[in-house]
């Protein structure tokens, strides 16, 4: 005759081993684990990441689990004891500990509920020992009836998920705001180094180096500013929609204690949806942060390539700025310093950007009552948010503050382009500018040489047309300076207006 079944669990305990049921059947776990049964049919069937769940959403479903068990307790739902058990045990997981007991992939099958699983069974066993019994005893505190009372994995694990993208969020805006003080800081530097800029990669009309690094930095403001409108939406909540947003199970004064709780818990001022249903069903305000930071990411793609142009040769290409030497650029060419900090700014773009094509296919896949794409969706999100923050911050310290402008090769290229002709259109009329470009471009003389020697304007004309304050400044400042400082030249310019 076969073992009964306690005398099989006494077996495997003096073995280490603990039994654990539920729906499908039965497992055998390690008597020290803090996770159960459906943790480890998890682990087991989804093997895709071989990474660990994000420690922000483990901490956020740690919140989740303590506001709900506080709002439960007060409401009577569960014991006084079992309560406070279940509170410790979220807040070890809140600060950080027992994140080794959670072993789930992020990538699963079942909308999340693996994730919620794996939390429930580790506050719930850790709950058990801290009142002195022994793990896998869920007659003393239940992972379903105490740690998830009140509760779907479908409001749980999305209500977690947006206190944990606020809190790397908020690391993100900081790493960002960080990157546009030091483009900011060296435009004021470079606000003075004339350079000549460029259309279609083609030579225009004369910038300043300034006014480029001031452009880049306007751009990051603007992103901030679309990450932290976005991020507002995240605030709207919908804990206690239980499994469809209709609230089934929940009690209606649960549902606002625990969403008091959980801002006071997270720090975060949230609110319940107005349409629970509309909420549990629908994830496009989490595409909206992943198309926020996306743009992030174009932005600062253009600007490394940016940076790589002007930085290119530096004997043979552009040369105007010279970026830090972080580590020598090849295994072959002794004399070769690559802008290694651009280059992995255009690769962190270029996975922001496929995440986002990843965000935006879960998003939309989602059927009827519920999104069960959120573990990629989430997964790609954090992903993102954290790259971004990684290397906004690895630019603004190891390229940006670092950044010198070649200032004699800028001024050269001015001098010598034919496209500072442009700035004489006013003065000597567009046909008359055109004749000159044509034949600087043909003798190689500069335009100021053939303007001399054409005798339409005096040297002190020139310098004055030429300064980098009137050629990186609209017009109307040009006209006021003009009358200011040379009447012939305000003369020239009112009689040009006259012909057209």
């Amino acid at each position: 005759m076969g073992m009964d079944n306690e005398s099989k669990c006494c077996k495997k305990q003096e073995c280490g081993m603990r039994i654990e049921k539920d729906l499908i059947g039965e497992k055998e776990l390690p008597k020290n684990v803090y996770y159960g049964i459906q943790t480890l049919r998890g682990f087991e069937n989804f093997h895709i990441t071989g990474l660990k769940l994000h420690p922000s959403l483990i901490r956020g479903m740690a919140m989740v689990k303590k506001a709900a068990v506080l709002a439960n307790t007060e409401l009577g739902y569960v014991p006084e004891e079992v309560g406070a058990a279940v509170v410790t045990a979220s807040d070890e997981l809140i600060d950080g500990k027992l994140h080794d007991q959670v072993i789930v992939d992020p990538i699963q099958g079942g909308a999340g509920t693996s994730i919620n699983m794996n939390i429930n069974e580790v506050i719930a066993n850790r709950a058990i020992e801290l009142l002195g019994g022994k793990k896998g005893d869920y007659k003393v505190v239940s992972p379903l009836n105490h740690v998830n009372r009140s509760q779907s994995t479908n409001d749980a694990v999305p209500t977690a998920a947006r206190i944990g993208i606020l809190i790397e969020l908020d690391n993100t805006t900081k790493a960002l705001d960080k990157l546009a003080t030091a483009l900011e800081g060296k435009a004021e530097e470079f606000k003075d180094v004339i350079k000549m800029g460029r259309t279609h990669l083609q030579d225009a009309i004369p910038i300043t180096l300034g006014q480029e690094f001031g452009a880049w930095a306007g751009a990051i403001r603007r992103d901030v500013e679309r990450i932290k409108e976005s991020a507002e939406a995240l605030t709207v909540i919908n804990l206690g929609g239980t499994a469809v947003g209709t609230a089934l199970n929940a009690d209606m004064e649960y549902i606002r204690i625990s969403c008091q709780e959980l801002s006071k818990i997270s720090g975060y001022p949230l609110k319940t949806a107005e349409n629970l249903v509309d909420a549990t069903q629908n994830a496009d305000v989490l595409a909206q942060l992943s198309s926020c930071l996306k743009v992030c990411a174009i932005n600062l793609c253009k600007m490394a390539n940016d940076m790589r142009l002007l930085a290119s040769g530096p004997m043979a290409g552009i040369g105007e700025i010279v970026l830090p030497a972080v580590q020598p650029g090849s295994s072959i060419m002794p004399a070769k310093v690559n802008p290694v900090i651009a280059e992995v700014v255009n690769q962190v773009a270029f996975q922001i950007i496929g995440n986002d094509l990843t965000i935006t296919m879960a998003t939309q896949a989602g059927q009827l009552e519920l999104n069960v794409f959120m573990p990629v969706l989430l997964f790609n999100l954090l992903q993102s948010i954290d790259i971004l923050g990684n290397v906004a911050n690895t630019f603004a310290e190891k390229c940006i503050v670092g950044i010198k402008a070649n200032k004699e090769r800028c001024r050269k290229a001015v001098e010598k382009n034919v496209g500072i002709v442009t700035a004489l259109v006013p003065y000597l009329t567009y046909q008359v500018s055109s004749d000159i470009a044509k034949e600087a471009r043909a003798s190689g003389k500069t335009v100021r040489e053939i303007v001399l020697e054409r005798g339409l304007m005096t040297e002190e004309e020139l310098d004055h047309i030429f300064s980098p304050a009137q050629l990186t400044r609209p017009l109307k400042s040009r006209r006021q300076m003009t009358h200011q400082g040379n009447s012939n030249l305000n003369c020239t310019a009112a009689a040009t207006e006259s012909d057209n």
